[in-house]
């Protein structure tokens, strides 16, 4: 079951990650300019994180299992509305769609996984689910290019929509009913469970934490293939290459961060790819000209180190809300990683300025800022771990 859980989270992270390669192809085919083009990636971030706010209030008064249905059916309909549109209004009205629903699906599949996984077990669940993260990155360039070439821009879209909705007939005909939740909960309106959930103090430094991590990819992510272009000195046709090796190596890591979180301790791991990941990045952001082996090499254990910190992070987090307000938590905490990493990517553009000869200039301050939020994230999830650990005596 997790590996299906998987599947549609790569379903889901897929449809985002095409929209990258596919830019060069799109513009000139609907005629539009960069500017339009930034407007169309956007739409889908900020859709995605308005919408888990508003489905928050909701996200515990239904069957899990029908409101992933529901939610994957409008994702996979936008992902068709994505690959039939012709001009820049449709594409970006195809967009807001697909993320008002798609960025609700990651909330959701959290929560059926907290459900029917005891904590013991979470932490390899999360591991699989995050390779869905890697998954993507590994297949999204490469068959997004080869399917545009060989066809056209449309292509890839249509192929989300396949396997997409093979994964949603799966889902359907293997997923039993995820409802204990419901049972003996209190009814209130869709807006007091909101504010319920967003006011009650255990849930705010976990909430906090979750802003936080997201930081750290958003605000290197948009820069990283330029430094390494015009910084490190890496042709453009090696990029691929870097995402390749990257992500298979994530895709491997993934389940055996969880089964250590599982077995040695969610902190002590966490902890360890706290460690890692501030080494790492102050390494990759005063990184000289090197040769391409070692941007590899720098590259997949700064992604080890940040999957260190976000799987069991994930495990431990998925403890703090109740069950009956487990949806809530999660929508709320997956429209908060979208709207803060959008802010995220706005401030290291303020960071950062192109030199004369075509150079990053100021990434280390990047670097710098994401350092720091890494040790104010290690503060917050000792905290929660904390709190955790006294509920846990006191229910004892």
């Amino acid at each position: 079951m997790a590996g299906l859980l998987a599947f549609l989270q790569f379903a889901v992270i897929l449809d985002f990650m095409v929209m990258a390669p596919l830019g060069a192809v799109i513009m000139p085919s609907l005629g539009i300019s960069p500017t339009r083009f930034g407007i169309v990636v956007s739409a889908y971030a900020f859709s995605a994180g308005l919408s888990g706010l508003l489905a928050a209030g909701f996200a515990d008064r239904f069957d899990r299992k029908k409101l992933l249905l529901f939610f994957y059916t409008g994702f996979i309909c936008g992902t068709l509305w994505c690959g039939l549109a012709r001009s820049f209004e449709s594409m970006l009205a195809a967009r807001i769609v697909t993320g008002i629903f798609g960025g609700v699906i990651g909330s959701v599949l959290l929560a059926i996984a907290t459900d029917l996984f005891a904590p013991n077990l979470r932490g390899r669940v999360m591991g699989i689910i995050q390779t869905a993260f890697a998954a993507s990155q590994v297949l999204g360039i490469p068959v997004a290019l080869y399917l545009s070439n060989h066809f056209n821009w449309h292509a890839p879209f249509f192929l989300i929509v396949g396997i997409g909705a093979i994964g949603g007939v799966v889902l359907a005909w293997r997923l039993e009913p995820v409802d204990a939740h419901l049972k003996g909960q209190a009814r209130s309106n869709a807006l007091q469970h909101l504010i319920a959930t967003v006011t009650d103090r255990r849930h705010l430094p976990a909430l906090a934490t979750t802003c936080l991590l997201a930081t750290g990819g958003f605000m290197l992510m948009p820069f990283s293939s330029v430094f390494t272009v015009n910084n490190l000195g890496i042709g453009l046709d090696r990029l691929p290459t870097i995402y390749l090796i990257t992500g298979l190596c994530t895709i491997f890591a993934g389940p055996l961060i969880g089964k250590m979180a599982d077995r040695f301790g969610k902190m002590p791991v966490f902890y360890f790819g706290t460690a890692v990941t501030i080494l790492m990045v102050l390494t990759y952001t005063h990184l000289p000209p090197v040769p391409l082996p070692v941007v590899i090499v720098i590259n997949v254990v700064m992604f080890v180190g940040i999957f260190s910190r976000m799987i069991p992070y994930q495990a431990l987090a998925a403890s703090v809300p109740e069950q009956h307000m487990r949806g809530s938590f999660n929508a709320i905490s997956s429209s908060l990683q979208q709207l803060s990493g959008g802010l995220a990517a706005i401030v290291a553009g303020h960071l950062v300025s192109t030199g004369a000869d075509g150079k990053l200039q100021g990434f280390p301050n990047v670097g710098y800022v994401v350092v720091g939020t890494t040790i104010v994230a290690a503060f917050l999830v000792t905290q929660v771990n904390k709190e955790l650990q006294a509920r846990s005596a006191a229910a004892a």
